[in-house]
């Protein structure tokens, strides 16, 4: 390698991570690791999806107005958080909406931090195709049908 080549030779990107719920920076080395399944089997996290402004209108007209078209979009919503296919990597700041062992899930977070991005934890997949279809119905319609009530009210 020249002289010049050292110089002006391209570096290497910096791997950075984003929490997939809050959007917040997660610093190398620590996040929590979790697959689509862990994340859509929570209520907080629902409960949060369909109150975000973007999101709380569809959730206002579905309970008050009984709204189909509005029921149907927060299906679409559940059906594009469940079918992600990664893993998750969460903040510490949103852990706490997991009922996860959160020892386990650093683990997976360090192992993901170590193959910079490239490792998934077993159970990774979508939430449809990594759960009991029974499980997968009840997260569906917890989701779609009362996520949210409270905030309605």
């Amino acid at each position: 390698m020249s002289v010049l080549e050292k110089i002006f030779g391209k570096k290497k990107k910096e791997f950075k991570a984003f929490c997939n719920v809050s959007r917040e920076p997660v610093e190398k080395g620590y996040g929590f690791l979790l697959t689509t399944a862990q994340v859509v089997a929570s209520r907080a996290y629902w409960d949060k999806v369909m109150t975000e402004p973007d999101t709380m209108s569809y959730t206002i007209n579905h309970f008050k107005n009984n709204d189909a078209m509005a029921t149907q979009i927060r299906n679409m919503i559940f059906e594009k958080y469940s079918g992600i296919e990664k893993p998750w990597i969460i903040s510490d700041s949103c852990i706490h909406w997991f009922d996860v062992d959160k020892n386990k899930a650093r683990q997976h977070a360090e192992s993901w931090w170590a193959s910079e991005g490239d490792y998934t934890p077993e159970n990774a997949g979508t939430a449809g195709n990594t759960l009991k279809n029974d499980e997968f119905d009840e997260i569906r319609h917890y989701a779609v049908m009362e996520a949210g009530r409270e905030r309605v009210r």
